[in-house]
């Protein structure tokens, strides 16, 4: 089984605005809609995709969990969103009501810090009702934007936040290695695997040393769709000369695990 950890989705008529301005500056490879997503998955032999949707601000939290949480859940795992200008209880309303297993949290695209007392707050709650997060970690934007995601703060939040079941996408360090193997590997979260272009442009031996220093089983495999094409990130991890043990949990094991998925329920 191969689960896509990173997939970003959004409604047809927005994805084609949203990719217009070719966000982060990198250029997208798909179209970031659900059916592209689905034909991307059935090309690629995914069986699974965490599709993952962010409201940059409060006001559109509401509709942008009910988009999510309407998609096909034997192919998608719904994560949506919250916003620090939201109470705690109407970010957890907002997920509820609309059947969200999850959230995204991206200090690139929302005023969201780890250094930010309300971000730790909804955080803490998140951990409390046990709703998974995924959150983008390192890099990627302004100064402004970086700081907001640095792997620094991101280490210190982890001190004040018990419980959470929580990835931290490109390996804890998008853009600033150096800064994830110092502030994210080792700590007490799934890392995930993508790096837009491509995790293929990183090297190999070093990659496969922060995998088994951090631990082989709490990796998760993501492509960052649709910036970059999931059956070449599929790849790349196949090309690190990992254990097929090692191989098969990343790709897959290492998730079902965390998000409680039954292997035999998707078949």
């Amino acid at each position: 089984m191969i689960i896509d950890a990173h997939c970003h989705v959004w409604p047809d008529e927005i994805a084609r605005k949203v990719l217009a301005d070719r966000p982060v500056g990198l250029d997208p490879v798909h179209d970031g809609t659900l059916d592209g997503l689905r034909r991307t998955m059935d090309a690629a032999g995914i069986d699974l995709a965490m599709t993952l949707a962010v409201a940059n601000v409060g006001k559109n939290v509401w509709r942008t969990n009910q988009f999510i949480g309407k998609v096909d859940r034997s192919r998608f795992i719904p994560f949506g969103t919250v916003h620090p200008d939201l109470s705690v209880d109407e970010n957890l309303r907002a997920l509820w009501d609309n059947g969200v297993v999850g959230v995204k949290l991206h200090p690139l695209f929302q005023s969201v810090a780890f250094a930010d007392v309300r971000t730790r707050e909804i955080l803490i709650a998140l951990a409390e009702n046990d709703i998974p997060v995924i959150a983008h970690v390192g890099s990627g934007g302004d100064a402004h934007q970086n700081e907001r995601g640095a792997p620094k703060h991101f280490h210190a939040m982890l001190a004040e936040v018990e419980g959470l079941r929580l990835v931290a996408a490109h390996y804890g360090g998008y853009q600033v290695l150096d800064e994830a193997e110092q502030w994210s590997v080792g700590t007490d979260v799934h890392l995930e695997t993508s790096w837009p272009p491509s995790m293929g442009t990183l090297p190999q031996e070093r990659i496969r040393n922060i995998i088994r220093r951090h631990g082989a089983d709490r990796v998760v495999y993501g492509s960052d769709w649709p910036m970059t094409d999931p059956a070449t990130e599929i790849a790349a991890i196949k090309a690190l000369g990992l254990t097929a043990e090692e191989e098969r949990g990343i790709l897959g094991g290492n998730l079902a695990r965390l998000l409680r998925i039954d292997p035999a329920a998707t078949v």
